[in-house]
């Protein structure tokens, strides 16, 4: 058997209509899983399901506000009665938000964290009853972010940065139950939330070029990339890997002071 076959799994994907939650359900179905998917696009799921559903396994849509305590544990009770034991879950939903420490707006603030950060929680404290039982797995999506901060963005910066505090809290704390917690932290990624962050901008088209340049491999990523990772990470053959922050940037976050600057500053070569 595949160390990547996840036949006889049981999986929860949040943020599951879209982008790397899309990608992240998508290829665990096709490996044997059985997918239940969390989101508020109830159309956009309908299609993953509709699509991708395979003869060896199930995917169970559920609309799910992933920032409301009470929805995340109500939805988890019913993917274990109608699916069985929980022994995945991959947390990819998220906002995006703009503002510094003075122009952030406490709604934009509160809702930030609250669709970030707090719905991690929300859903790790749902999951993990059932992974005490006989183990599991938890892959968080943070962001280079997480590590890192891009200007005016407070809110996203500042929940990105606890996503890594939680996932440590429970690698340190359930290891014991043989529960892995790891997070992945993409870098610039073609998806529909980088695209309506630069559809703000006057000129959007140059923001994706930008965004194109950030990388050392001179473009965005796309949802798969990161999916693949979260799977590796969630399956067998990462079972030595627990309390990791994988980046998945191509190569971003290596320059140091930025692409820009090793094209044009100190030391750079032009070719």
């Amino acid at each position: 058997m595949s160390d990547l076959d996840f036949s006889g799994k049981v999986a929860i994907v949040t943020g599951a209509a879209s982008g790397i939650g899309r990608a992240t359900a998508i290829a665990l179905a096709q490996r044997g899983a059985s997918v239940a998917l969390f989101d508020l696009n109830e159309e956009a799921m309908g299609k993953v399901v509709a699509e991708f559903g395979t003869p060896h396994s199930s995917m169970l849509a559920i609309k799910v506000d992933v920032g409301n305590a009470d929805a995340i544990t109500s939805a988890v009770e019913r993917v274990a009665a109608t699916l069985g034991s929980i022994d995945i879950a991959a947390h990819c939903a998220g906002v995006q938000s703009y503002g510094n420490a003075l122009s952030t707006t406490l709604d934009d603030w509160e809702k930030t964290l609250r669709l970030d950060l707090d719905s991690a929680f929300y859903l790790s404290r749902a999951v993990l009853p059932h992974m005490k039982v006989c183990g599991g797995s938890i892959v968080f999506t943070g962001s280079t972010q997480s590590v890192v901060a891009h200007r005016n963005s407070a809110g996203y910066v500042t929940s990105k940065h606890g996503l890594l505090g939680l996932m440590r809290s429970i690698a340190v704390d359930f290891a014991k139950y043989k529960v892995r917690s790891n997070c992945v932290l993409p870098g610039a990624i073609d998806t529909p939330m980088i695209r309506w962050g630069a559809s703000l901008d006057p000129h959007p088209e140059k923001v994706i070029e930008a965004c194109h340049s950030l990388a050392l491999l001179e473009r965005m990523g796309i949802p798969e990339e990161v999916a693949n990772v979260n799977l590796f990470l969630l399956s067998d053959m990462a079972s030595y890997i627990t309390g990791a922050s994988i980046v998945v940037d191509g190569g971003q976050l290596v320059p140091c002071g930025g692409t820009a600057f090793q094209l044009t500053g100190t030391g750079a070569e032009q070719e």
